[in-house]
């Protein structure tokens, strides 16, 4: 949290309980208290707000496969590569496609708007 480790936010307190004095503290630290309930509060009704908002699908939601630690990019170059290793197989099952012979002297067919 900040870099603030719990050594040093207990010698914060402790300072803080000098320089506030026996006497506000009690008042302080209920404020303290009021302040961390109310963040609490905000923060259960954004959530709700957000569930509400986004249906029920987003509660179905698999997060965990959109986590992007699990993002490995030799998996997925790995699996990219597999895909095009059996190309025969493609040309294989497509059905052959006629070649139209050209009479002599005839041009071949052209077209004007290819580049």
């Amino acid at each position: 949290m900040f870099g603030l480790s719990a050594e040093k936010l207990l010698i914060i307190g402790v300072i803080a309980a000098f320089l506030i004095g026996p006497d506000r503290l009690p008042v302080y630290a209920q404020k303290l208290a009021q302040f961390v309930k109310s963040v609490k509060r905000m923060a259960n009704g954004a959530k709700t707000q957000i569930s509400e908002e986004m249906g029920e699908d987003f509660q179905e939601l698999d997060w965990k496969k959109l986590d992007p630690r699990q993002y490995d990019p030799r998996r997925i170059i790995r699996e990219a590569l597999q895909e095009d290793l059996n190309p025969a197989q493609k040309l294989n099952s497509a059905k052959p496609t006629r070649i139209a012979k050209l009479v002599d002297g005839e041009g071949a067919p052209f077209d004007s708007e290819a580049t």
